[in-house]
């Protein structure tokens, strides 16, 4: 190939690159919203069996995505309630905010009870029920302890209305009279020892996820409690929703794409400086490398539609393997000396660049076998970035490295030939035979340490001071984690409410027991025709004895008037779940209904409210016929830990996989010595976790994958590189152990990441490459002497 023909096809290159650079802008800048994706829940995959199961967990979990929850507390009540005003108005004057509720309009709370009036006597508690269906019921007693009751401050009804106190009863189970929030001058307040909670809430003018939302939502909170704090010492604000936790994922991705971006850059621009002693080959392999990342970027997003936190990270560690490949190519420059030529030197390396990049592939295209939208993005920004990468060291550097180089540096060579024949020495003969049974022996106490832990929060583990307030909100408000709840369903919405009142009783026990602080259902709101039947029922030898009645409800001091009314109400009509379903009322809780299909059925949610074990709720819906409990946190974990449990599979799968291909190059008899490194480091690096207390989980293995990867790159490059610097020992292991610093500042700054999988990546990958690069000298049948 002539010159000419090498600057045409960097020419092309040039134009495609700078082709996907524009059409990577325009998706990442020029569709007027980002996609980038900050919500952590979108990157789970789907755990559930039933569709419907999978629907509602999305649905529970964004039915408050773009809702914020405020509760403001001090010690004095005014200065709560005052603080509380404050807060709503500065709030309401943003018109970030959809809407805000500080104070609630002013309202009777007799407003609660007139739409049951109608059906008051097809409403009964559990109490109730058992007492009316005993021989000795007695009414007069009854209805005595019901007129000498001491004034209901809460949702109360008239006497006149419920003279036996049925509905009153039924009223108090309800979930706005089991609120620790009840209405106070106008806002819902919750007391402590410790002072008083004013609760407020806002409705985002847009979504969680959206930078600028963010941005502008977290500005004017901010501002507005600075405000009331200097008005109100002594005022704390804790905060709750989907936009915190979004804005501290954001931010936490944004610093750890600048570390590990900026400290691996600088670190291998000094140590590309310092081997090659020119700003010539560190400008180049960061070109190669950033083509790499910028294609990466681009297909990753037309392939998924948007671009998850995790794989921007991942892609800014993903420098230390890119540039892998151009090293190897600025390296064979540079040992050649005088007698360069490019296209001579493109032969040199074009096969250890293909048969590591096929390795990598290969350990790429596994992880993107599990079916978790997150690894698989991460698979295909690698697969993008080294292929590309890769290709650029064959169609451009070769165009843009005509004039020979400077040697590698002679300190780096020398520092490099001496370990490679430390390591030589101690890995031949007897001597080599020792050491392996000495380090066998060591390895062993922390391989019987490993231990296994596939909990989900290890993947989406929220900024611990963020989960503490949540955790007090929760506490105080009596508001469910929404992280679980029974779906229940049925062929109409009359089996669906008798399912769920099946159910409901069940966990009245383990709120008996202290098991659960209680539950959230539509049955426990609209009891089914058939409970509602069956209470009329209970009631129905009372009022045929209408004279009796009436001598009861005399004597107990009753007008004529209210008396005949009163009675004149039965027997009503029953309450219907549709009809209630379109009462204001209903509004705070008509996500839990999932809908009535005439094919498919009908069917509801529950959610129990409180910290209870997920084995004591699966226990409560055992044998409940279309009663499914649905553990989105537990679900994605069983998930987990399958694929961890598979993993090794894989990865002896990919170590098969690659003994053909060495075989094919090397011979059967090599393949041992080549592998060898790789596999020794994972070995070595399964010990060192254990020592370090490390739970294994699904991204420990995902990173073994790669470091066998790595690792038989290394290999390779030696093996392949030796032969061709038999003047100068030690310059082809100089750069192996260069393109293993570089990774090592790039994977290996992972282990500080804020994200815990990543922190998991980072740690194996660090510890399986040093391994790996120190044992690389043994996959060469010789050892090199200095001359």
């Amino acid at each position: 190939m002539n010159r000419s023909a090498l600057w045409l096809r960097a020419g092309w290159f040039a134009v495609a690159t700078l082709l996907m650079i524009l059409l990577g802008a325009w998706l990442l800048f020029g569709r007027g919203r980002s996609p980038i994706q900050t919500d952590l829940l979108a990157m789970l995959p789907a755990t559930e069996r039933n569709p419907l199961a999978e629907v509602a967990a999305q649905r529970l979990a964004h039915a408050n995505g773009d809702r914020v929850i405020l509760l403001v507390a001090h010690a004095d009540d005014d200065r709560a309630k005052a603080a509380a005003r404050e807060l709503g108005h500065a709030l309401a004057q943003d018109s970030v905010f959809a809407s805000v509720t500080a104070e609630l309009p002013p309202f009777d709370l007799q407003q609660l009870v007139t739409p049951y009036l109608a059906h008051r006597f097809m409403l009964l508690t559990d109490a109730d029920r058992t007492a009316l269906a005993q021989p000795g019921y007695n009414p007069a007693q009854a209805l005595a302890q019901r007129v000498n009751e001491p004034f209901v401050t809460g949702v109360g009804t008239r006497l006149q209305d419920d003279p036996f106190g049925w509905l009153q009863h039924w009223m108090d189970q309800q979930p706005w009279s089991r609120s620790p929030l009840v209405p106070e001058d106008n806002l819902l307040t919750a007391h402590r020892d410790d002072g008083s909670y004013v609760l407020v809430t806002a409705t985002l003018n847009g979504s969680s996820y959206d930078d600028v939302i963010q941005r502008r939502a977290l500005s004017a909170m901010d501002q507005a409690e600075r405000t009331i704090e200097r008005d109100q010492p002594g005022t704390r604000v804790l905060r709750t929703g989907a936009l915190f936790y979004a804005a501290a994922a954001r931010a936490g991705a944004e610093h750890d794409v600048h570390m590990v971006g900026l400290i691996s850059t600088i670190g291998i621009a000094l140590l590309l400086l310092g081997v090659f002693r020119s700003p010539g080959p560190l400008l180049l392999a960061f070109l190669s490398t950033g083509v790499g990342v910028v294609a990466a970027t681009t297909v990753s997003v037309l392939v998924f539609g948007q671009i998850y936190l995790l794989t921007l990270v991942f892609g800014a560690a993903l420098l230390g393997e890119a540039v892998d490949y151009s090293i190897q190519y600025l390296s064979a420059r540079a040992n050649a000396g005088d007698a360069w030529e490019p296209r001579a030197g493109l032969r040199q390396v074009r096969p250890a660049l293909l048969l590591a990049l096929g390795t990598s592939l290969l350990g790429y295209a596994l992880l993107g076998l599990v079916p978790f939208s997150a690894l698989r993005q991460m698979a295909c920004f690698a697969m993008t970035g080294m292929t590309v990468a890769c290709l650029s060291v064959f169609w451009l550097l070769p165009a843009l490295l005509q004039r020979s180089a400077k040697p590698l540096s002679a300190v780096s060579v020398r520092g490099a030939l001496a370990l490679q024949n430390l390591i030589s020495r101690l890995a031949s003969g007897y001597r080599g035979a020792l050491l392996a049974a000495v380090l066998l022996l060591l390895a062993i106490p922390g391989w019987r340490q490993l231990r296994h832990d596939d909990d989900v929060h290890l993947l989406v583990a929220p900024p611990a001071a963020l989960a503490a307030q949540e955790a007090q909100i929760r506490d105080i408000t009596g508001l469910g984690n929404g992280t679980q709840f029974y779906l229940v369903q049925g062929v109409d919405e009359e089996q669906v409410l008798q399912r769920e009142e099946a159910l409901e009783q069940r966990l009245q026990g383990m709120v008996d027991a202290g098991q659960l602080q209680g539950w959230l259902g539509l049955a426990g709101m609209v009891p089914s025709l058939q409970r509602q039947h069956a209470n009329q029922a209970l009631l129905a030898p009372l009022f045929a004895q209408p004279d009796r009645m009436r001598q009861w409800l005399s004597g107990a001091g009753f007008r004529s008037e209210d008396m005949e009314r009163w009675m004149q109400s039965w027997p009503g009509a029953p309450l219907t779940l549709q009809a209630w379903l379109k009462s204001p009322l209903a509004t705070p809780f008509r996500y839990l209904w999932m809908g009535d299909d005439t094919h498919a059925g009908a069917a509801s949610l529950v959610l129990p409210q409180g910290d209870a074990q997920s084995t004591l709720l699966q226990r409560a819906a055992a044998d409940l016929p279309g009663v499914t409990l649905v553990d989105k946190p537990a679900s994605i974990s069983d998930l987990f830990g399958r694929y961890r449990r598979y993993a090794s599979l894989w990865l002896l799968a990919a170590i098969v996989l690659i003994v053909p291909v060495f075989a094919w190059r090397y011979g059967l008899r090599d393949v041992p010595r080549v592998l060898a490194p790789p596999v020794l480091g994972i070995g070595f690096t399964l010990a060192m976790l254990g020592y370090l207390q490390q739970p294994l989980t699904l991204f420990h293995w995902m990173a073994l994958m790669l470091v066998l990867g790595v690792g038989a790159n290394y290999a390779v490059f030696l093996r392949e590189g030796e032969p061709h610097v038999t003047h100068r020992p030690g310059a082809m292991y100089a750069s192996v152990l260069l393109s293993a610093m570089t990774a090592l500042l790039s994977f290996g700054l992972l282990a500080l990441s804020s994200m815990p999988a990543l922190r998991d990546f980072g740690l194996t990958l660090l510890l399986g490459i040093g391994f790996t690069a120190l044992l690389v000298p043994t996959s060469v049948a010789y050892r090199m002497t200095s001359s």
